[in-house]
């Protein structure tokens, strides 16, 4: 035990030296400031709509359409895959969309598009839900800004410090040292776990609510506990087995780009595709966001699983560790 202080001790003061805190709080404060400032006040425009209509046919409201003088002019405004073309030249009237990638969001232009040319009133939908339009935009933009945030960090930092640590000589001389090395991993995985769960909380109460904050934590904070530990584990086995920080930054490039954008960028916009199902962060992604609307997160077998791979990804980081040890001799 005096070991185990002595290394978290150790570890607190590299994540001080690297300015770990210091980059923790700016991205709280720019988080917070995007959501309060920017995100709760985007107001969703309507999906434009344009209506070809030689013969006058309909009576629509002029107040939310825009007429198209050719079928080749409908077509032309449709591009945007946002807007909506209805079509009277020929003896039955068509909707034309050119589809936006989300099956969902082309089902609401093609109701609005119906909706305007029967007739509609300028009301605006203030429920959705149990939560109000602000509010779940605040716990959906906050739960994605948390699982991108300990996606990176947790994947970068402890890594970080574990290649200053091979850089200072710090695991030649832990060789020698009677300190295991799971004790050794134990004690940044705490360091780092406690940050993030604190980082998760300073998210939430301040973006949510605080009121509200009671009711989600301790949902989120098991989610952002999982995905803490098993992205510091993959974070710090590719540090202890790929020799500089170079190669250790394409890696996390891919990652980035071809892992943890994809499931990011299909909470973002709506896109659903089938093989997200078999991606194990989208299976993150979506218990972190269910946690935030306190829906039931996962089934005991996601539990086991998580459970399973922290397991396989601890034994597999202390033997990344004893290989590096015995290359640094």
């Amino acid at each position: 035990m005096n070991g185990f202080s002595y290394l978290l001790k150790k570890d607190l003061k590299m994540m001080l030296s690297g300015k770990f805190f210091l980059l923790a709080f700016l991205s709280l404060v720019l988080y917070s400031a995007y959501i309060n400032l920017v995100y709760v006040r985007l107001e969703q425009g309507r999906y434009p709509v344009y209506v070809c209509d030689p013969n006058s046919r309909t009576a629509a409201n002029l107040a939310y359409i825009s007429k198209a003088e050719s079928r080749r002019e409908l077509e032309k405004a449709c591009a945007d895959r946002t807007s909506v073309g209805i079509d009277f030249t020929a003896e039955k009237s068509e909707i034309y969309m050119l589809s936006s990638g989300s099956e969902k969001t082309d089902h609401y232009r093609e109701i609005w598009g119906k909706a305007v040319l029967t007739g509609i009133e300028n009301t605006k939908t203030k429920t959705v839900g149990l939560y109000d339009k602000e509010e779940k935009s605040r716990r959906e933009i906050t739960a994605e800004f948390l699982f991108f945030e300990l996606s990176a960090v947790g994947f970068l930092g402890l890594a970080s410090i574990l290649f200053k640590e091979k850089q200072m000589g710090v695991i030649r001389v832990h060789g020698i040292l009677p300190v295991r090395k799971s004790v050794f991993i134990l004690s940044k995985l705490c360091v780092f776990l406690f940050s993030d769960l604190l980082f998760t909380a300073l998210l939430t109460g301040i973006n949510v609510g605080v009121s509200d904050s009671f009711m989600i934590l301790p949902a989120a904070l098991l989610q952002a506990g999982i995905l803490s530990l098993i992205m510091a584990l993959i974070g710090l086995i590719c540090a202890a087995l790929l020799p500089d920080f170079k190669q250790f930054s394409l890696f996390y490039l891919v990652l980035a780009v071809f892992i943890t954008t994809p499931v990011f960028l299909a909470g973002q916009t709506g896109i659903s595709w089938k093989w997200l199902r078999y991606h194990p962060m989208h299976h993150l992604f979506t218990a972190m966001k269910s946690a935030y609307f306190g829906a039931s997160a996962a089934s005991v077998l996601y539990y086991v699983v998580c459970l399973g791979a922290i397991v396989l990804l601890f034994c597999g980081a202390v033997g990344a560790l004893r290989r590096e040890a015995a290359r640094e001799g």
